[in-house]
């Protein structure tokens, strides 16, 4: 294995005796607190950390404590951490921007200065003249420990600019009005919002998703006139069955208003013309259980993809006189059981469509004249994604559309849809000598137990010699059916550098291979995505990608409950898991209706109101399984502001994981206490939070290699 040496000298912590100078971890109260249920109680000795007002001062000492400590053990590899924080902050470029794209009369984009941490979006009339700056994120973080622009939108008359905003991580919104002519800020603002919105045709009205303060549900959707008291909004639609969150926001027309309503199973979509912003909206196909569908509008008639009567989606149509009928919609393009629809963009000419074959992210191209006219863009890599990028204007003739692997850079491309010429535009610059030649991915297939053959792909440098010593990071998500797909992540390279292998395993859960890949990892398969994980782990240790004593499990989110997971059931197959933001108090969680998100997945969990999921979830649930073993060294982070995951839950996972842990690996646990689920809102502050991670898996394998025969 060829390990470059830059980070060698730094000071090892080689065994438990010099653990032992370290402050000892913190140990959170025991006091017992019953979890009643349907199907039983169970005994909670941790539940007194959930502090849903985020004031009590003992808890807060409690995490301030755990944040101590980690930083206290981090201390003897603290060269590492800050010469890891420079290398990842290095490779970006200070000044950057994005493609331009017309949209109206002007041409839109985003750029970072020097320095900065935040985005400023600015636009150029198309006729010429001088740069606007239409939002500066920057200048609106300043005294704020977190900010985000969670989404804008430019007016159909161009001359206002609606923006939400969120200063605390807990993505409630708060909703600003700019007047783009004078640049002053409105008199409207709406808070406790979701992070869609929509105009009317007229630039008048702005339609809103407001939240439920305690669920944080997105239920009620309100037209908001602007200059008129915001006490005045008008409610147009509420949502009364909490398994649906929602939306609003416009066709690509702009011709219509859209309330799109979601389940796991299911969805509904509202239609509104856009020209009478007081009017009555329009269902366009009603709920239906196992359902869904998605809308666009063009030239007077709605394109939909849907999975009626198509596991994999196919492309329907049907006029606006006929909605609220799905018997009424003609097919366009049939289902395929090879190929899973996730996307499309409806042009004048043509019809683009984004899909998987193979588990792989292509771009198909069809001809309104003569549909049975297509071309599929190329890719000469063995693993790839292309996806659409920003395509706002339905009358153009070329499509852009982003391309990227684990060795090239994101790239954005445009592809003339007649003649398919195509032009680069812009590649990701990535600084500190990187060199793609010096880099090569690979896709492997990994049979597991059921006989399903799950896809890896992998990254390593050019002169890896697979011999069986290498580290291994290995990373999935397995929820949701959300793809995590192969992109260029510069953040990587600073393992792969140093002779880690990068693997992700496209494990069931995600929708990779198409719907029933979701199917087979949910509910009552939610335990395959498990399997699947620790199956690639034996067959890339197996084939000598990976050294046994090195390997390295990541996820977060959902992708933490799959760490929680693993953890419990083949610690000793891994040196080390990081668990950002798990989802591991899963039974607890799922019973309690106050929580954000939790009624609305009871169709991705299960209801354990039902003794069926209610058992079943209770044999995965991290927390509820944890037991006397030795557990593999752990990472796990939260924020204190997550509305998602709430910092309870790895808190009290942490805790319970101390009391048992038979192994001297350590545990450590941070809270960010001025974020939420996405970590820090800086693209520089980002990477320090990064760097902590791969210092603290650095040092694992550095013991470990040092511990080898």
């Amino acid at each position: 294995m060829k390990l470059t040496t830059t980070l060698l000298s730094v000071p090892l912590l080689v065994s438990g005796a010099a653990w032992a100078e370290l402050p000892q971890p913190p140990l959170a109260d025991v006091r017992p607190h019953t979890v009643t249920s349907p199907h039983g109680d169970r005994i909670d000795p941790y539940y007194w950390l959930r502090d849903d007002a985020r004031s009590s001062p003992e808890v807060i000492a409690y995490l301030e404590a755990e944040n101590a400590y980690a930083l206290a053990f981090q201390a003897a590899y603290q060269p590492v951490v800050e010469k890891l924080t420079q290398e990842l902050i290095g490779r970006m470029p200070q000044d950057d921007s994005s493609v331009p794209y017309v949209m109206g009369d002007y041409l839109y984009s985003s750029r970072y200065e020097a320095g900065k941490e935040h985005p400023i979006y600015v636009r150029t009339p198309v006729a010429g003249g001088d740069e606007q700056i239409i939002l500066d994120v920057n200048a609106l973080a300043e005294g704020h420990d977190y900010f985000v622009v969670a989404n804008w939108s430019v007016s159909p008359d161009q001359t206002k600019l609606a923006y939400l905003e969120d200063t605390t991580g807990r993505r409630q919104y708060q909703l600003r009005i700019k007047d783009l002519t004078t640049g002053a800020l409105l008199d409207d603002s709406i808070t406790g919002l979701s992070s869609s919105l929509a105009w009317s045709a007229d630039s008048k009205h702005l339609f809103v998703v407001e939240n439920d303060p305690v669920t944080l549900l997105s239920t009620k959707v309100y037209r908001h006139q602007l200059g008129k008291p915001v006490a005045e909004r008008a409610l147009v639609y509420q949502e009364h069955d909490n398994s649906f969150f929602m939306g609003v926001g416009n066709t690509r027309d702009r011709n219509f208003v859209i309330i799109g309503l979601y389940s796991t199973v299911s969805n509904e979509f509202h239609v509104l013309d856009a020209s009478q912003p007081e009017g009555e909206f329009q269902l366009v196909a009603p709920r239906q259980r196992d359902f869904k569908y998605s809308v666009d509008h063009i030239a007077g008639r709605w394109i939909i993809s849907t999975d009626w009567d198509a596991p994999n989606n196919r492309i329907m149509t049907v006029g606006q006189e006929k909605l609220g009928n799905r018997d009424h919609w003609q097919e366009l393009i049939a289902h395929d059981e090879q190929v899973f629809i996730e996307s499309f963009i409806a042009f004048e000419d043509y019809l683009a469509i984004n899909e998987r074959s193979d588990g792989l992210r292509r771009i198909r191209l069809l001809d309104w004249q003569d549909l049975s006219k297509q071309q599929f863009l190329a890719s000469d890599e063995p693993s790839y994604v292309m996806a659409f990028s920003v395509n706002p204007e339905q009358n153009q003739q070329w499509l852009r559309y982003t391309y990227t692997s684990l060795t090239t850079p994101s790239s954005v491309y445009e592809v003339h849809m007649k003649t398919g010429e195509r032009r680069l535009l812009k590649q990701q610059e990535v600084l500190g000598g990187f060199d793609q030649s010096q880099y090569r991915t690979e896709r492997v297939w990994v049979p597991v137990e059921d006989g399903v053959k799950v896809p890896v792909s992998l990254l390593y440098r050019k002169d890896f010699e697979r011999d069986g010593s290498a580290p291994l990071y290995q990373y999935a998500y397995g929820s949701y059916g959300f793809s995590m797909d192969p992109f260029f992540r510069s953040n990587i390279l600073s393992l792969v550098d140093r002779g880690f292998v990068y693997a992700i395993a496209h494990i069931r859960g995600g929708q990779e291979m198409g719907r029933h890949w979701y199917e087979d990892g949910k509910l009552l398969n939610k335990v395959n995505t498990f399997t699947d994980f620790i199956a690639v782990t034996d067959y890339l240790v197996e084939h000598k990608y990976a050294a046994a004593d090195t390997v390295i499990g990541m996820g977060g989110s959902a992708g933490g409950l799959l760490m929680g997971a693993v953890a419990n059931m083949a610690p000793e197959k891994y040196l080390a898991l990081v668990s950002h933001v798990p989802f591991v108090d899963v039974v607890t969680t799922m019973l309690d209706e106050s929580l954000p998100l939790t009624t609305n997945e009871y169709d991705e969990w299960g209801n354990p109101n039902d003794k069926v999921y209610y058992d079943y979830m209770l044999s995965y649930s991290p927390y509820d399984q944890v037991r006397e073993q030795a557990y593999p060294a752990l990472f796990v982070t939260t924020g204190f502001h997550d509305s998602q995951v709430q910092y309870f839950e790895p808190a009290k996972w942490v805790a319970k994981l101390r009391t048992v842990n038979t192994s001297e690996r350590p545990i450590l646990f941070r809270t960010t206490m001025e974020a939420g689920h996405g970590g820090r809102s800086g693209r520089f502050a980002r990477q320090e939070q990064v760097a902590e991670e791969y210092g603290f898996l650095l040092e694992m394998v550095r013991q470990a290699q040092q511990q080898r025969p």
